[in-house]
């Protein structure tokens, strides 16, 4: 049965009780033997800051200690039904049947048809030839209870009796929420990013109904319907948002981590003054939540924007690169009529969109060239009216009005969309001309892939979309 604390918040360890991940959880080391799983780390290679301190770089061994593996594929469930806990190691949120809300969910309004340009084959990004394939699956992320790759979509048999209305996506690992406020989790927990406790089936999650989540590299966040917000998996950076990195010294002075299995609430909010006061932010409820590979951002009922985690690059906002491990105040959408309607994450950047209609950026999309540290006005875009946004590695498309929109340095691979014998990259924002008069509802972007659903209401748009080559990997 699910266990309760007798007393103090839910989210503090209490005496003689060990803290999720604290004794038998998944640890990492940073040297020793080398990861397992396929080119995940070649083609998204987790980010090490160097011994000097600055961000970025490649300090550091990447090994992990093996553990015993998640069966690939198998989904569990996420939200309300009967909890658990594994064996005495994590505390599980419970909330009472009674005062449970019961909502349903509306998914994308978006209709039409789903476009796809770019890398397709994740294992050969960057060669001469790149083949028409598409679904890495070596962890089960793909939820079809195997790891063969899957070239075309593919319904979730296991998910065909629900109603998804959401789905995040982290290197190796699944999120599908469901219109109930269930979250089914699928792919690789070695992290505990799957919040299923010690690599386990049950159920670790009896609270609220989840009505948001969003995947970073190997950590995840669930926001429920009353607006608490919760993570778990890797804790390296403080991404999790816990006031701590989980690090420790292990056996041959080995630098590990200690990884939450379960969803675990973030409790605090701060702001810090120009002098380097803390102050608490009180009475924060989460409207919205966005991840990059090893950072956050948060938007709250009062327009207002949070971020924590790796501070490289500038991505979190604050003027300077140091990690945030509780999460903390943007400065910048903290004025009346100057906050924030939209948040997105990129890999090592961070957008907004204002109530103005504003787009702001900061971080960096070129790690070779000078960041951005602070958020600012992406002029290119001023005037536009933007309804989506998705970024890639370092790749970026907009849709805004009746334009597609993408940028992003070389090396690209297609995915900005720009056709066949042209330029592939861009560091200044530019009209997709192959979408021409095609009206883009909404828009995704992988690695270095983008998706884009396309409106077919009307004979002409039909009409457009028809003149496009169709994806079959089969012939191609």
């Amino acid at each position: 049965m699910p266990r309760r604390k007798a007393a103090g918040p839910p989210w503090e360890p209490g005496p003689g009780r060990r803290r999720p991940g604290a004794a038998g959880g998944r640890r990492r080391p940073r040297n020793g033997g080398g990861s397992s799983g396929g080119s995940s780390d070649e083609e998204a290679p987790r980010e090490r800051r160097p011994r000097d301190g600055s961000p970025g770089g490649g300090g550091g061994g990447g090994g992990r200690r093996p553990g015993r593996p998640a069966a690939p594929g198998s989904g569990s469930a996420l939200g309300p039904g009967p909890g658990g806990a594994a064996r005495g190691q994590a505390v599980v949120i419970c909330e009472p049947e009674h005062s449970k809300e019961r909502i349903k969910l509306e998914g994308s309004k978006c209709r039409g048809q789903l476009l796809i340009f770019g890398a397709t084959n994740w294992d050969l990004i960057g060669r001469k030839e790149v083949p028409k394939q598409q679904g890495r699956n070596e962890k089960g992320q793909l939820g079809h209870g195997d790891t063969k790759r899957v070239e075309a979509p593919k319904l979730i048999e296991v998910l065909g009796s629900e109603a998804i209305v959401l789905a995040a996506c982290g290197r190796n690992h699944t999120l599908a929420l469901t219109e109930s406020g269930a979250v089914y989790a699928f792919g690789e927990n070695k992290m505990g990013q799957l919040g299923l406790g010690n690599q386990t089936d049950a159920i670790m999650y009896n609270g609220q109904p989840i009505t948001k989540m969003a995947c970073g590299a190997e950590f995840s966040m669930i926001m429920d319907c009353k607006g608490n917000l919760y993570s778990f998996g890797c804790p390296e950076y403080g991404q999790l948002g816990h006031n701590s990195d989980g690090k420790f010294i292990a056996r041959a002075q080995r630098i590990e981590y200690d990884c939450e299995l379960v969803p675990r609430r973030v409790a605090i909010f701060i702001e810090k003054t120009k002098d380097g006061q803390i102050l608490p932010v009180p009475n924060v409820v989460v409207r919205d939540v966005a991840c990059g590979a090893n950072h956050t951002l948060v938007l709250d009922s009062q327009k207002r924007v949070f971020s924590w985690g790796f501070g490289g690059y500038g991505r979190l906002g604050h003027a300077e690169q140091k990690d945030e491990m509780v999460p903390r105040l943007v400065k910048l959408f903290d004025f009346p009529g100057r906050g924030a309607a939209q948040i997105y994450a990129g890999y090592t950047c961070s957008f907004a969109v204002s109530e103005t209609g504003g787009l702001f950026f900061w971080g960096a999309t070129n790690t070779s060239r000078e960041s951005t540290m602070y958020p600012k006005a992406v002029q290119d875009l001023c005037g536009w009216k933007i309804r989506s946004l998705a970024c890639g590695k370092s790749s970026i498309i907009v849709a805004a009005d009746e334009s597609t929109i993408s940028w992003g340095p070389s090396p690209t691979f297609g995915e900005l969309g720009y056709g066949d014998h042209k330029p592939k990259s861009s560091t200044a924002a530019q009209e997709v001309k192959t979408l021409d008069g095609i009206y883009t509802e909404q828009v995704a972007m992988g690695y270095a892939h983008s998706l884009v659903i396309a409106r077919d209401e009307n004979d002409a748009e039909k009409e457009k979309l028809r003149k496009l080559p169709e994806y079959n990997p089969r012939t191609i």
